[in-house]
């Protein structure tokens, strides 16, 4: 399946989950800038916002269609090509002092989402059958710790160094990450024949484009406005369209028959909710740390002790990665799923009642860590024990595609609500205590709603579309 060239197993997965930290740390990267950006770059909020937004279409645009390439031309190539996109989008906006350059920058930086996805796949390939369960919760884990821990050095940079270092961090970073996928990562021989659908590619760009678009940018633009419902409406068109020739193309992008197999698609459909229930709460609980004390919800801290009592949840992950390992091998991912579901949804139930100290802060997002290093290690394990292995790369990215859809929802609608629910403190408009619990109402239904999906999704997958390589 891959070439003589064998690195110990170990040092597979720690590059591979390096990869996976570098991945989610692009995220949280500009965050002790972004209120700053419109000053820094000399711009208008709703253009500073396109920083943010730009990261967003291209990881969700990029993600399905490197897994689908990735199965046809090797997975190895196609991360590394992604890890380069990444760096020379890290120089690009570290050289940039205009805010067109930020923008093309963190477009290319978004590409590194989609090599998540395919590392995970890479392990289904190369590791032993009983080693990949582990191995897919560590790298999950790793997702998790990039976001926890680039946070505050994310922090400490901005307030000791230039921002631009941010950029050349990244650079630095992703050129190490490059060298050890290059050095250690084997090649993948395990190819998928047919020829690359390239309509279906332009056709799954367009209409992510316009709906992400639509959905990110509806709260700034107006929901009832005619740019946010013209590109909603007609992305969704464009993308049911997509789905009518994928169904019956010869070689398509996506085989949305695999797609639809009962294990499958009710573990994209719970990718959702947890996508928009987790992105909710890196939105909410950050806030409650940060706002004024005398605004009413707030406890005051700065932007590097909120991220400290943040940080507890991606240590959660990491130290929980061999446990989630071990039920999915021994119980199945299904399991895994229901207790990271119910440990979200537990976070949000906890906070409505208990928010008046730092430490019921600290505590839900103990929660939350549970519920990403057990909830983000299912969701890969679920998707490869029902699709065959030509179908790895591009199924993976599928699911990372709707977990994005998720957190650009959650974005969206968090921030609208936010927004609506809002008083003057001191000249800064700051969410009113009923704001937040409207946000956590949202959040905690979404939760409960991928709590519920997850019951539903089957045990084992049916006999004709169990995948012979992995435990079930």
């Amino acid at each position: 399946m891959y070439s003589d060239r064998r690195p110990r197993q170990g040092s597979i997965v720690l590059v591979l989950a390096l990869a996976g930290m570098c991945s989610s740390f692009m995220f949280t990267l500009v965050v002790p800038i972004q209120a700053r950006l419109p000053e820094l770059l000399d711009s208008p909020r709703h253009d500073t916002a396109w920083v943010v937004t730009a990261t967003l279409l291209s990881a969700a645009v990029i993600t399905p269609i490197a897994g689908r390439l990735g199965d046809m031309y090797g997975k190895r190539r196609v991360i590394l090509g992604l890890i380069a996109a990444m760096v020379l989008g890290s120089v690009i906006a570290a050289l940039s002092q205009e805010i067109i350059g930020i923008v093309i920058g963190r477009s290319f930086q978004g590409a590194i989402v989609g090599a998540v996805p395919l590392g995970i796949s890479i392990m289904r390939d190369v590791l032993h059958t009983d080693r990949v369960n582990a191995a897919v919760a560590f790298m999950s884990a790793t997702l998790g710790m990039g976001g926890a821990l680039g946070l505050p050095i994310s922090a400490i940079v901005t307030q000791t160094l230039d921002w631009h270092m941010l950029f050349w961090m990244a650079a630095i970073l992703g050129t190490v990450v490059f060298v050890l996928v290059l050095l250690v990562v084997p090649v993948s021989v395990l190819r998928t024949g047919g020829r690359f659908d390239v309509i279906g590619t332009i056709g799954i760009a367009v209409g992510l484009v316009a709906l992400m678009l639509a959905i990110s940018r509806g709260n700034e633009w107006g929901w009832t406005s005619l740019w946010t419902m013209g590109l909603g409406l007609g992305g969704i068109v464009v993308l049911v369209l997509w789905g009518v020739y994928e169904l019956r193309v010869e070689d398509p992008l996506l085989d949305l028959r695999v797609a639809s197999r009962p294990s499958v698609l009710l573990t994209n459909i719970a990718s959702v909710a947890i996508g928009f229930a987790l992105f909710a709460s890196n939105v909410i609980y950050p806030q409650l740390l940060e706002l004024p004390i005398g605004s009413g919800v707030g406890f005051g801290l700065s932007l590097l002790a909120s991220s400290l009592i943040v940080m507890p949840s991606g240590l959660m992950m990491l130290l929980l990665s061999p446990v989630a390992g071990r039920i999915g091998t021994r119980a199945g991912p299904k399991l895994l799923m229901i207790i990271g579901t119910a440990a979200l949804t537990l976070a949000y139930g906890f906070t409505m009642f208990f928010m008046t100290e730092v430490w019921h802060i600290f505590i839900a997002n103990v929660l939350v860590g549970v519920a990403i290093g057990f909830g983000y290690a299912s969701m890969p394990m679920l998707i490869m024990r029902s699709v065959p292995h030509t179908e790895t790369g591009a199924s993976n990215g599928l699911n990372a595609l709707f977990r994005s859809i998720g957190t650009a929802t959650a974005a969206a609608l968090v921030a609208a609500v936010l927004a609506g629910y809002s008083v003057d403190f001191q000249g800064v408009e700051v969410p009113t205590a009923h704001g937040i619990r409207l946000a956590l109402v949202l959040g905690g239904g979404a939760a409960l709603v991928a709590l519920l999906t997850a019951s539903f999704i089957p045990a084992r997958p049916a006999p004709g579309e169990r995948s012979p390589s992995l435990p079930v």
